[in-house]
């Protein structure tokens, strides 16, 4: 008697989309299960593993470089794979959500590489996570286009020579998919994205002169960079494409992380890229590691911690160095600024701080950087241009003047900045405006000409529970309260009702917002990510 048929993911409370059907097939669900079965419950262990780690660094203040791991650092000899020539030249990448107008406009603004988000940029609806997957395939077989509804305007892909290199970033491993549920157990985000991705494109990739490559977020450890590289040999197997087609970047964007970068890209050597330097989703790790640190770890405003901050540059410049050492590409920030077609003066300050940032980056050694809008994709592409000339990186650069100590990349003490009270008022009013317009499905908003994404709501949030449970005093003699947060927020949501009127206000998610905001930031259980308890309300 022949065993019954592995069971594959059920489909549930989604109402059926569009085209869904192409997606979810039976071969694209079956594979999804079978990466489910094999990997959900090393996935487990690695979050348990997580939250030990945490009680530790709660325990003694401190993280270093990890002595068991000391060989692979001393080992001179070890290099990551060579980059595919779709990936040798990454001087700037363009972010944001697979939209079906952003995955056309991001293909055509002239950036070497677009970053389709999956995560950060992307509140994860049921509709986002499908179409998103639809819009990628219908992009590969040049079968996409649009029209926007509110202007008329069209859009349609470029020729392919013009088009940028796709490297998709899945959720990261902490997000279930509550909407495809493996015998009652939710399957990862990570490996629903991937999974998707990866079936229905890889080979499509292939024969298309590139690969699927990958953005790996939220990584803590070379132990959760093991279990992405199993992924990736399985899967590879899985459609018999080659092992060693599969490219990966591994974002360094946890403080953990950054003191294993070159164990992260040991484990996946085979398939590493290189690695990303991301600002706030880093200093929210500190927040939340170090949360019983006391005053040594309080942060100022968000603002006030810029790249040239002496723990900043010592997080980037060991990043440079740790990738030159072994042949990966080093790719430096973002650029938020989203430009103003009412203000030019504000346009014109902007520009001159986006071009000193990626100035700054492309002469420590990065081989590219990211933006959020095409409007400064030239001045990027201008600031790494004088550097690299004709070449298409800097890999040879290899920083060797460059020493770090593991103090060096906690050392908030060198700080001169404080927390402000203005910080305070723009965290809850970022942070208010970021989590209703994510309670809407939307993952990447301009908010004061800035685009921002969950890691923004998630340093707001943490930068007011860290000063309340701090005690900070502001420069105007008021003392970080939860009642004081609570004043602001109130103050902030009665700004905005009278900004947008009764009607709006009573459609949006305001309110919810306000609450979610309120209850991450005051609560003395701190939640490890919001995207957690705001995916309950997500609908």
């Amino acid at each position: 008697m022949s065993a019954p048929a592995p069971s594959s993911p059920a489909i549930v409370d989604a109402e059926p989309l569009p085209r869904q059907d192409e997606v979810l097939t039976d071969a694209a669900l079956a594979f999804v299960a079978e990466l489910h079965r094999r990997f959900t419950p090393r996935r487990d262990e690695l979050l348990a593993r997580r939250a030990e780690r945490r009680t530790e660094i709660a325990r003694t203040s401190m993280l270093d470089f990890l002595p068991e791991t000391a060989a692979i650092r001393e080992d001179g000899t070890w290099r990551v794979a060579p980059a595919p020539a779709a990936l040798e030249d990454r001087r700037v990448e363009i972010t944001g959500p697979t939209d079906r107008k952003m995955t056309i406009n991001a293909l055509n603004s002239g950036a070497r590489v677009w970053l389709a988000d999956f995560e950060d940029a992307s509140a994860p609806t049921w509709e986002n996570v499908i179409l998103g997957q639809l819009n990628l395939i219908d992009a590969y077989t040049r079968s996409i286009d649009f029209t926007d509804p509110g202007t008329g305007k069209s859009y349609a892909l470029r020729p392919a020579g013009e088009l940028a290199t796709v490297v998709t970033r899945p959720r990261g491993w902490h997000l279930n998919e509550r909407h495809l549920q493996l015998d009652g157990t939710p399957v990862p985000g990570a490996l629903v994205d991937f999974g998707l991705y990866f079936f229905h494109n890889a080979r499509r990739l292939v024969d298309l002169g590139k690969g699927p490559y990958f953005y790996l977020p939220k990584t803590e450890s070379h132990l959760e960079a093991r279990l992405w590289n199993d992924v990736f040999v399985f899967a590879q197997d899985y459609v018999g494409i080659p092992q060693g087609t599969v490219r990966a970047t591994v974002l360094i964007e946890t403080i953990t992380a950054a003191y294993e970068m070159e164990e992260i890209l040991y484990e996946l050597r085979d398939h590493a890229s290189g690695l990303n330097a991301g600002r706030w989703d880093y200093l929210f790790s500190i927040v939340k590691n170090f949360r019983d640190g006391g005053a040594g770890f309080v942060l100022p405003d968000r603002n006030a911690v810029t790249m040239t901050a002496p723990f900043m540059r010592a997080y980037t410049e060991l990043l440079v160095r740790t990738c030159h050492k072994r042949g990966a590409h080093a790719i430096g920030g973002m650029a938020a600024f989203i430009p103003s077609r009412r203000d030019a003066e504000v346009n014109k300050v902007a520009f001159e701080k986006v071009k000193a940032d990626k100035d700054r980056e492309a002469h420590d050694g990065f081989d590219g950087s990211w933006v959020a809008h095409p409007d400064l994709v030239p001045i990027a592409m201008a600031s790494f241009d004088a550097v690299l000339g004709e070449r298409p990186n800097q890999k040879d650069r290899l920083r060797e003047d460059v020493s770090v100590a593991a103090g060096d990349l906690i050392a908030i003490g060198t700080l001169d900045a404080r927390p402000t009270y203005d910080g305070l008022r723009n965290a809850v009013a970022v942070g208010i405006r970021y989590i209703e317009a994510w309670l809407r499905g939307l993952g990447a908003v301009v908010i004061f000409n800035l685009m921002e994404d969950a890691a923004t709501a998630e340093i707001s949030r943490s930068q007011i529970w860290q000063w309340i449970n701090a005690g900070v005093v502001f420069e105007n003699g008021e003392r970080a309260t939860a009642e004081l947060a609570r004043e602001v927020a109130a103050e902030e949501l009665a700004a905005i009702r009278a900004e947008i009127g009764d009607g709006a206000f009573t459609t949006g998610q305001w309110q919810q917002a306000h609450d979610l905001l309120l209850q991450v930031a005051l609560d003395q259980d701190y939640a490890d990510f919001l995207t957690l308890p705001a995916y309950e309300r997500l609908r």
